[in-house]
């Protein structure tokens, strides 16, 4: 019979059958998170934490070596902060939660009731411009006060109405990077160079490549002057943004009132910064790699670069088999840059292998009997599936090359599925065939980056958000710059931007 034939998958449904019902099945099998009791919300469980624990660690390091330090500010900030900039609260006023009494009292039917209204309301904080603002304004006097270069890791709440794990939840982890300068030109290098941090690190840890872009007006920040994203290419070939570096100018400045003494005695507004990364890369690097039998990890961000599955078949082989794998475990770690486990569960060598390739562990090393006599391994590679025997000496000696080899994989892998995907489109009428579904059954996996001139004009963004749910992912900062004709108005185009669907 055919189904006899067809490749065994962990994952049902495939990616090709309900890619967003795929995507949901690998975060469940790889155990990585699970809704929590409070809508929207999501509880992350500690091989998904580990993932986000390993990003922040790298990030946190890049953040420091370029000057900047972490401190923390307050979950509520009071309403009236928010209408100091008026684009600012215009743009996150739908997803704000409020916080208007304080303390509990027990009602007549025995309730509980919200008992002493506050004077102001409280937000739990979308995003920390305008708190963050309040304080640079305190502790800015004077143009030796600049430059302020902070970071802060934190939670932030946006009452969305339709959530997914790690790609949108009401409430989500995250850094938020806030600068102030004392000149453009100083705010300005820092927003790209924070956002080039971010390019480096999706393509070198996350194996993930983006294309570094401007946002149009209709897509940048509330309260932004510019704003600036990566954006990835996911298996269903939506973009996903997946960090954003945004040039405020000095309108929050001139909100919160941040001003400074300047080197020629004259009060002046200081420039700011912010930028920031979340959780949602979890997501992405879930959407990038992974496949119909779990999770894909890059080697760089694994909890775990390799896991020794030990193969006792008898009693009598047990003492051995566990001896020598601890053994190799020891081996392995002792220069502290591989992190190794061995897993010695009672349970069914076929029912735990399948577990860490649901997992994602870049290597699965199998040791029986037989290996243990030829002093050789079973080695599996997650990312293309490989199997082979090897000598010990062999793979230890070659285990960072192996690990680098699978990390140079997945990136030239994404690099590969991108490139196919994307393509220059000159037409209105061939602009829409490309987003229009071919088979209504399978509407997910049509389309992809379209390279199209573009005038400008928001009347056009509008239309083919509507008709197409197609926007502007960004105007890229490299590549071609040829000036030339928007087929949508026939007005003149600087260059070509990056449209597409997104998350």
């Amino acid at each position: 019979m055919a189904n006899e034939k067809a490749k065994r998958t962990a994952i049902t449904p495939t990616r090709e059958q309900d890619y967003p019902e795929w995507y949901q099945q690998v975060v469940k099998a790889a155990d990585l998170a699970e809704t929590s009791p409070v809508r929207g919300c999501m509880v992350i469980k500690p091989w998904g934490y580990s993932l986000w624990e390993n990003m922040q660690k790298v990030l946190d390091g890049k953040f420091k070596e370029t000057g900047h330090v972490n401190a923390y500010f307050p979950l509520f900030i009071p309403v009236s902060y928010l209408e100091k900039e008026a684009e600012h609260v215009e743009g996150f006023a739908k997803e704000c939660a409020v916080v208007t009494h304080s303390r509990l009292e027990v009602g007549p039917d025995g309730k509980l009731l919200p008992a002493s209204p506050l004077e102001e309301p409280l937000i739990v904080r979308p995003t920390s411009e305008t708190i963050i603002g309040e304080m640079y304004s305190r502790w800015v006097q004077s143009y030796r006060d600049l430059p302020i270069l902070v970071n802060q890791w934190a939670n932030v709440v946006r009452w969305e109405m339709r959530t997914r794990l790690f790609l949108r939840t009401a409430e989500f982890l995250w850094q938020e990077g806030h600068t102030a300068h004392a000149t453009e030109n100083e705010a300005r290098e820092e927003t790209i160079r924070m956002l080039k941090v971010y390019e480096d690190f999706a393509r070198d840890y996350m194996a993930m490549p983006v294309i570094s872009g401007k946002k149009t007006e209709g897509e940048k920040f509330p309260g932004a002057v510019d704003t600036y994203c990566i954006e990835a290419m996911m298996q269903d070939r939506k973009a996903l943004q997946a960090g954003t570096s945004h040039f405020l100018g000095q309108n929050f400045s001139k909100a919160s009132n941040i001003k400074f003494l300047s080197e020629s005695g004259v009060q002046e507004y200081a420039w700011t910064t912010s930028w920031g990364v979340s959780t949602r890369l979890v997501g992405g690097l879930i959407m990038t790699h992974s496949d119909d039998d779990g999770l894909v990890l890059p080697p760089k961000l694994a909890p775990l670069h390799v896991v020794i599955l030990p193969i006792i078949h008898s009693d009598s082989d047990r003492g051995k088999v566990l001896e020598y794998c601890s053994a190799l475990e020891k081996e392995i770690s002792s220069g502290g840059s591989v992190r190794v486990q061995v897993d010695s569960r009672d349970i069914r060598g076929g029912e735990k292998a399948w577990g860490w390739i649901k997992k994602g562990v870049p290597i699965r090393v199998e040791v029986g009997m037989r290996d243990i006599s030829s002093d050789s391994l079973f080695v599996c590679r997650r990312d293309t599936g490989e199997k082979k025997s090897v000598s010990r000496a062999e793979f230890v000696s070659g285990l960072s090359d192996l690990l680098g080899d699978i990390q140079g994989n997945l990136l030239k892998r994404a690099e590969k599925y991108r490139n196919d995907n994307t393509v220059e489109i000159d037409t209105k009428e061939d602009f829409y065939s490309f987003f229009t579904p071919k088979n209504s059954k399978k509407p997910e996996i049509h389309g992809g980056f379209a390279l199209t001139h573009f005038s400008g004009d928001p009347e056009v963004e509008d239309t083919l958000r509507k008709d197409l749910k197609v926007t502007v992912r960004c105007i890229p900062l490299e590549g071609d710059d040829s000036p030339g004709v928007c087929p949508f108005t026939g007005k003149p185009s600087r260059r070509r931007v990056i449209f597409g669907k997104s998350y």
